[in-house]
C-alpha cells in the first residue's frame, strides 16, 4: 500500500514526534486528541522542533513551511480517521481505552486502512481482537524522542497479513526510521531486555553495592553502553518503568519481571525521573545534574 494519508492519535510527546516524522517524510497527517488544546500543544511543538532544525541550517524555512502544511489537527474522529491509509494510535497505555479506540476506528476507517498502536508492552493481539480486520493490526512501537530516535519495533500480533507488516516497515522506512521485527510477547525486544537491567540496577542501589553513578559509570567505560541503566531510568520515566514491568508481570507472572520496591518508593517520593527533574539524580536548570542521596 502506497500510504499517503496518515492520522496520529494522541497530540502528547510520542504523538506530535511520529506526525512530525511522518510530514517530514512527505505523508499527509492529522494528528487527533480530544481536545483542541491539547491538538495544538502538539502541533505547536512540531512547529518549534522544526523551527530549531531551521535555525541550525538543516532546513531552509521553505522547506518547514511546506512541512507544516502536511499536517493539520481535529478533535472529531471520525473526521480525522476517515480517509487514512494508515493510523497510528499513540494514547496512554490503558488496554481499555486502547480496545475501545480500535472498536470505533473499525468502524469508521475504510476497508483497507492499516491500524497501529503504539504499545511499549501490552499485547498487540489483544487490542487487535476489539476489531473485525485482526489482518491489518500490528504494533509500531516508536521511542522517545520519536521524531529523532530512529527505531521503531513492528510487532506482529497473531493473525496479522505479511502485507501488513511489510507495509509497516515501508511507511517506517519512509519516515527515516530503522525498523525491526518482533513477536508479540511482553516487552517486545528492547523493554525485554531493559526490564531486567532496570530491576538489578535499583537492587544494587537499594543495598548498598554501589551508588547509581558508579553503576552508570561501570556500565558506561566497561560495557559500551552511552548512558548508565540509573540515568535510563531517569530518561525514561520511572512511571513508565512501573507502567511497563507491572503490565509484563500481569501477563507473565514471572518473579523476575516485578517493579522493584526503590522505583516505587521513589514514585512515592514524587521522584518522576528527569520529566520533573527529579529521580537518581536531581537536574539542575543549567543543564547539569548530581547524584540524589536516597538514605539521607
Amino acid at each position: 500500500m502506497d500510504v499517503k494519508n496518515m492520522t496520529v492519535l494522541g497530540a502528547g510527546t510520542m504523538g506530535h514526534g511520529i506526525a512530525q516524522a511522518a510530514i517530514s517524510a512527505g505523508i499527509n497527517v492529522v494528528l487527533y486528541d480530544v481536545a483542541q488544546e491539547f491538538a495544538d500543544k502538539g502541533a505547536a511543538q512540531i512547529r518549534k522542533s522544526l523551527g530549531k532544525r531551521v535555525e541550525k541550517g538543516k532546513l531552509t524555512q521553505e522547506q518547514a513551511d511546506a512541512t507544516l502544511k502536511l499536517l493539520r489537527t481535529s478533535t472529531d474522529l471520525k473526521d480525522a480517521a476517515k480517509d487514512a491509509d494508515f493510523v497510528i494510535e499513540a494514547v496512554p497505555e490503558s488496554m481499555e481505552l486502547k480496545k475501545k479506540i480500535f472498536a470505533e476506528l473499525d468502524k469508521i476507517c475504510k476497508p483497507a486502512a492499516i491500524l497501529a498502536t503504539n504499545t511499549s508492552v501490552l499485547a498487540v493481539t489483544a487490542i487487535a481482537g476489539a476489531t473485525e480486520r485482526k489482518d491489518k493490526v500490528v504494533g509500531t512501537h516508536f521511542f522517545n524522542p520519536a521524531a529523532v530516535m530512529k527505531l521503531v519495533e513492528i510487532v506482529m500480533p497473531i493473525g496479522v497479513a505479511a502485507e501488513t507488516v511489510e507495509t509497516a516497515m515501508a511507511v517506517c522506512k519512509k519516515m527515516g526510521k530503522v525498523p525491526v521485527r518482533t513477536k508479540d510477547t511482553p516487552g517486545f525486544i528492547v523493554n525485554r531486555l531493559l526490564g531486567p537491567l532496570y530491576m538489578d540496577a535499583a537492587q544494587m542501589v537499594l543495598e548498598g553495592t554501589a551508588t547509581a553513578e558508579d553503576i552508570d559509570t561501570a556500565m558506561k567505560l566497561g560495557a559500551g553502553h552511552p548512558m548508565g541503566p540509573c540515568e535510563l531510568a531517569d530518561f525514561g520515566g520511572f512511571d513508565v518503568i512501573q507502567m511497563a514491568q507491572d503490565a509484563v508481570f500481569e501477563y507473565t507472572h514471572s518473579e523476575s519481571a516485578k517493579l522493584n520496591i526503590l522505583y516505587r518508593k521513589m514514585l512515592e517520593a514524587g521522584r518522576l525521573g528527569r520529566k520533573n527533574g527529579k529521580g537518581f539524580y536531581d537536574y539542575h536548570p543549567d543543564g547539569t545534574k548530581t547524584p540524589f542521596k536516597i538514605f539521607g
